[in-house]
């Protein structure tokens, strides 16, 4: 490609959006973490990560079949959802909370393996979050669009305008109520085809005014508190496949993120969509769909220039829309190597900070 070309997909993004791929990616980075001895690969008593549980526990299948067994056999009372690795839009997806069930849908039923309907097909099986927060007694995931330049080093921007996604059913943890998908998945192309399905606003509510609804019943400080934590597992799911991901200069990518919180207000990574529906169903989407594209141009190519690859990939704030710096790899270090010069400095008690501290927004970068 030229120097003035650009595409809007890394070649091998499937290592962030494939459902398998992407869980495997983030096991091995925590993994990597533990094992540098990383304060933000801490674990609490249970063993449970304190810093980056930000997936539901996933096995992938047919290859952690007996692994899944076991872990199914530890708590039997617990509902699982299933998912094709290589599809969207909530096609094949579907709960089981008995193993006859995943047997008997198995084409290898009455033995102890598991072999897929479609040989080739490999699924994901994941802990399915029971307890969703609920507004209106219905179900909801939020999407959020993610704008990445460049993954080494990595600078990324979070669009201010995503929304949620509405079951058009209220929800029911009924074992009986497992099969009816309107009240489980909120993708549009599953909720459109009910019955209780509103064109007007096509079931969605806007990021802004989730906010407003959890800080009047939750309060401003646990609203913040879940915002921060969407924000940090964002850019420890990028960095868990910076180094895997090709990094080609000509090359951004503007993912669909999918993120279920549940009642304690804990943000869950769904999964990561290469290519986030860019089709409308209400005037309002049409509107916001439009903002994105216009942004996310005005933030990969110069502004009022041809598109040139050299080029610093960073813009003036005025350029960013509607976007807002995530995290910027650069900054970062600038960040760290000023503080540990004020540190060797003796300027006054500060310290290097740690995990938690990593939260706090800098003037430069939001980690």
């Amino acid at each position: 490609m030229g120097d003035d070309q650009v595409i809007n997909h890394f070649p091998n993004h499937v290592e962030l959006t494939r459902k398998d791929l992407m869980v495997k990616n983030i096991k091995r980075y925590r993994k990597e973490l533990e094992k540098d001895g990383s304060q933000l690969a801490e674990k609490d008593e249970t063993g449970r990560f304190v810093h980056l549980d930000f997936i539901p526990l996933t096995f992938m299948l047919p290859a952690d079949y007996n692994l899944f067994v076991e872990e199914f056999r530890k708590n039997p009372n617990t509902t699982w959802i299933m998912k094709p690795c290589g599809k969207a839009r909530g096609i094949g997806i579907f709960l089981v909370n008995k193993l006859s069930q995943l047997k008997k849908w198995s084409r290898d039923g009455k033995g102890n393996s598991f072999v897929a309907p479609t040989a080739k097909e490999t699924y994901v099986i994941s802990k399915y979050i029971d307890n969703p927060l609920l507004i209106g007694g219905k179900k909801f995931d939020l999407r959020l669009y993610v704008l990445v330049t460049s993954f080494r080093p990595l600078k990324c921007y979070m669009y201010k305008l995503g929304f949620c996604r509405f079951c058009t059913v209220k929800y029911n943890a009924s074992v009986n109520e497992l099969d009816n998908m309107f009240v489980h998945l909120t993708n549009v192309s599953i909720q459109k085809q009910g019955e209780d399905y509103n064109a007007v606003h096509g079931g969605k509510w806007t990021v802004e005014n989730l906010r407003l609804f959890l800080e009047g019943t939750r309060g401003k400080e646990v609203s913040d508190k879940l915002f921060d934590e969407i924000n940090w597992l964002t850019v420890h799911s990028l960095k868990a496949v910076a180094g895997v991901i090709s990094n080609d200069r000509h090359c951004f990518e503007c993912y669909g993120y999918d993120i279920i919180i549940d009642d304690n207000l804990k943000p869950w990574l769904i999964e990561v969509n290469a290519s986030p529906s860019l089709t409308s169903t209400t005037s309002s989407d049409r509107i916001m769909k439009y903002k994105l594209i216009s942004d996310v141009i005005n933030i990969v190519i110069p502004p009022g220039e041809l598109p040139d690859v050299r080029w610093c990939k960073v813009p003036a704030k005025e350029h960013y829309g509607n976007f807002y710096l995530l995290y910027d790899e650069d900054l970062a270090q600038a960040d760290l190597l000023n503080q540990e010069i004020k540190v060797r400095a003796g300027a006054g008690n500060a310290m290097v900070r740690g995990a938690r501290d990593l939260r706090k927004p800098s003037q430069a970068t939001w980690k």
